[in-house]
């Protein structure tokens, strides 16, 4: 029995050591996040600034409308770039967080198995009955687990499919619209 305990110790140590892992990688994910916001907000300020300076020097109507109809296309590029940017980020710190704990959870359904199969064998006799039991219980909840790993990961491709294909629109939407102007 103690070596059971000591197997359940030791997988809750690792399990412990492994949210902290995802916890450290997701909020990578979120550093560059603001990073990215940091750096297109400083440079939106900057450009506003600049463009304001730019209208308040204006000598005539037309130098003005020239101004406005020129900051619209600088604007809708770097919109298209940032896009791109974050869709980068977030399939990128997706993924690396499924793979991760993917693996973690095969482990962790591994390390269950054996104290499951320890306990087996020092089960008393007579137990055998309720010991099947909770193993078809435990494959139940085993299948149960990765069909929603597999359902998760469905959908997670799904979201990704659709991120993608919209930030494809706007930059096909940003491109248009620049050869317009």
């Amino acid at each position: 029995m103690n070596n059971t305990a000591e197997q359940l110790i030791a997988t809750n140590k690792a399990n412990l050591q492994a949210l902290q892992a995802l916890t450290t990688q997701a909020f990578a994910g979120i550093e560059k996040l603001v990073e990215l916001n940091l750096a297109a907000s400083r440079a939106t300020l900057g450009d506003s600034f600049s463009h304001a300076q730019a209208v308040l020097g204006a000598k005539d109507a037309q130098e003005l409308l020239a101004l406005q109809s020129a900051v619209f296309k600088p604007f809708a590029e770097k919109s298209a770039a940032y896009v791109q940017h974050v869709q980068t980020i977030v399939t990128g710190s997706s993924a690396e967080f499924t793979k991760a704990v993917e693996a973690k959870t095969a482990e962790a359904q591994k390390a269950f198995s054996g104290v499951v199969e320890n306990l087996a064998k020092n089960a008393p006799a007579g137990s055998e009955t309720a010991l099947a039991a909770f193993k078809s219980a435990l494959t139940a909840g085993q299948n149960a687990v990765e069909s929603a790993q597999t359902s998760a990961k469905k959908a997670v491709e799904t979201a990704q499919s659709n991120f993608t294909a919209v930030a494809t629109q706007t930059v096909d939407a940003v491109k248009k619209a620049t050869k317009v102007a």
